[in-house]
């Protein structure tokens, strides 16, 4: 359905930011395709917005990478390649590793507090599995390794993060047609959380890099498996 433009200020944002999220959106859950181009005409008419919101929404999405300005061209999503998927993930490891040493010098307070809000997610996780609603379980897995983050109580941290977030969120997604099994993906959280739980630093830091890595060669095996380059 189409949102309208008194919809937007209802919610107390700027259009521009709303437009933002909602094509965001769209690109994470795969409504708009990477490197399908963006109509700016059509888009502001299904939105009943002017182009100078859309256009500002545009650059925004250009700054964090999901969009591409090409000259003379117009705008298109971005379309992930084998480097994209190798950087996106290592820069998620390089985090999540730091985000796991702060915790776990943190004390067992910092620990116990992060385990309990993990467990929440990675049994939601496991409940999504067992209906095989992939969408669902992507979004948690992202909302894991989020909550994770966030746990650390770093708030740059936590932003360099966020800026990974929407890339890894369409990557996510890719995963149901790699992944053998959806238990597979939750399995591997779990046991992120019981190394959590145990303050095994040796053992989490592995868990990291293996899980991290592993979704790399899932991903693009896809890629191949698709004829994508």
């Amino acid at each position: 359905m189409a949102a309208t433009e008194e919809q937007f200020s209802l919610e107390g944002r700027p259009t521009a930011q709303l437009i933002a999220d909602h094509l965001r959106e769209q690109i994470v859950r795969g409504t708009i395709r990477p490197g399908q181009q963006i109509n700016e005409s059509m888009v502001a008419s299904q939105l009943n917005t002017s182009r100078g919101p859309l256009r500002e929404a545009l650059q925004r999405l250009c700054q964090e990478g999901i969009l591409i300005y090409r000259r003379n061209y117009g705008v298109f999503v971005l379309e992930i390649e084998p480097t994209d998927l190798r950087e996106i993930y290592s820069a998620r490891e390089t985090v999540e590793s730091t985000a796991a040493r702060i915790l776990l010098d943190g004390g067992p307070v910092q620990i116990r507090d992060a385990v309990e809000v993990l467990k929440e997610v990675v049994g939601g996780m496991a409940k999504h599995a067992d209906s095989s609603n992939w969408e669902a379980v992507a979004r948690l897995d992202m909302q894991f390794h989020s909550s994770f983050v966030a746990a650390a109580g770093n708030s740059r941290l936590n932003r360099i993060y966020k800026a990974l977030e929407t890339e890894s969120r369409i990557c996510v997604l890719n995963l149901e047609v790699s992944y053998p099994r959806m238990e597979v993906l939750v399995e591997e959280h779990q046991d992120l959380l019981e190394l959590l739980e145990a303050g095994d630093r040796e053992g989490l830091l592995a868990a990291i890099k293996r899980h991290m890595r592993e979704a790399v060669t899932h991903l693009i095996a896809t890629q191949q498996e698709q004829g994508r380059p």
